[in-house]
């Protein structure tokens, strides 16, 4: 038997993915499954940037490239922090990595050391806490439930804080749960950062303009400027424009560390694959109509899969701000089925009993919720709330 390294051990398969797998199995296998487990836009990615590609390849553009991006991408990248973000970083601050998931992967690798501890709040994308462990880290978990809106205090932040405390990972609107941290929400958070000037921030902004709170977006660099030098700053094209296939993220921060994530890339994936650094390019260049169009349908969308959610009995909904996601606390549902017991399980039942695939809460560090996510028909999503009805109501 092949004697793995210690490090698998601590780590498990993304949750979301396995459901996802397991959803198409049973529709190869000839179930009526509707899957709204996987986290992806159903939209294709818009002509445009499909063109630049292919005018990229016919214009031999498939040779390697400097491992932190071609200089015109990072450009356009320095462009659009400037213009959507009113943040100002040169080229030599950016680097593009194969889907924001490397990004922050890199800077885990990068920043952690054994036994250094990474606060992560809860609801949280499940890769957080593995990648954590991978570095030999620990992570720090902070729960927050329907009650606080899925959003951490900056009381529980500081209570949090040890002198190992290396990172905190931010992640607004936030997956699972569709919240968004608000700018007074977001300074209160920085107040207690600033008491702790070891300490990097990560802020994951991937879902950044699928937003419909009435106020613009902001992370906590824009509510509190002065942790500008010490907070890394994720985005990329998988959500905003539905490119999850052509693996494409960025990165923004310290010049050092920026070069450290680097270095660690150039010994694992080397740069990003070059066709698709120039259909990011034409993304983040062109007509912006087509984000604005996807965040319209997505907002509709919400309204129906919120409005069927709150039918189901034992279920409490909070209406989401953004991304693609709901997250409905299913507790009493479960205390009044004690045989069914836990999320977990009764994501189980609506797999096998209504065909419809979600995430169980309990993979996002939430237990007792359950994730749906709306990237799907109006009809799929109606179709799919009235099963679990039935289901849940039997």
């Amino acid at each position: 038997m092949i004697d793995l390294a210690t490090r698998m051990h601590a780590i498990k398969p993304s949750p979301t993915f396995a459901i996802d797998t397991r959803a198409k199995k049973l529709q190869a296998a000839g179930g009526d499954i509707i899957n709204l487990g996987v986290g992806e836009p159903d939209f294709d990615t818009p002509q445009f940037i499909k063109d630049a590609a292919t005018k990229a390849l016919r214009d031999g553009y498939t040779r390697y490239t400097p491992v932190a991006g071609i200089l015109s991408l990072r450009e356009a990248i320095v462009a659009k922090f400037a213009r959507d973000n009113q943040l100002q970083y040169s080229p030599e601050q950016i680097l593009v990595s194969t889907g924001a998931k490397q990004c922050i992967y890199n800077a885990i690798q990068a920043l952690i050391n054994p036994g250094d501890e990474v606060i992560i709040p809860a609801p949280y994308w499940v890769s957080y806490p593995d990648m954590v462990l991978l570095a030999e880290g620990s992570p720090v978990i902070l729960k927050a439930d329907i009650y606080q809106q899925y959003k951490i205090s900056a009381e529980q932040l500081a209570q949090a804080i040890t002198p190992k405390t290396k990172m905190v990972i931010l992640n607004s609107p936030n997956n699972p749960s569709g919240m968004v941290y608000s700018r007074e929400e977001l300074a209160d958070l920085a107040q207690v950062l600033l008491a702790h000037p070891n300490i990097v921030i990560l802020t994951d902004d991937i879902y950044e303009p699928i937003l419909w709170t009435g106020q613009p977006f902001v992370n906590i660099v824009n509510a509190c400027p002065d942790l500008f030098d010490r907070t890394l700053v994720v985005n990329g094209a998988s959500k905003a424009y539905a490119m999850t296939g052509w693996r494409m993220g960025y990165v923004a921060g310290d010049v050092a560390l920026i070069n450290a994530m680097a270095t660690m890339q150039s010994q694992s994936t080397s740069n990003t694959n070059t066709i698709t650094q120039y259909a990011m390019l034409a993304a983040l260049t062109g007509d912006q109509q087509c984000v604005k169009d996807m965040t319209n349908a997505y907002y509709e969308r919400q309204q129906i899969v919120h409005n069927g959610l709150k039918r189901m009995p034992g279920f409490y909904c909070l209406p989401s701000q953004g991304t693609f996601y709901s997250l409905p606390d299913a507790s009493e549902y479960l205390s009044q089925h004690p045989d069914i017991g836990d999320d977990l399980n009764l994501a189980e039942l609506l797999l096998t009993k209504a065909g419809v695939a979600l995430v169980p809460g309990s993979a996002f560090g939430a237990p007792g919720t359950i994730r749906l996510s709306y990237a799907a028909s109006v009809h799929t999503l109606k179709d799919a709330l009235e099963r679990m009805y039935a289901v849940l109501t039997n």
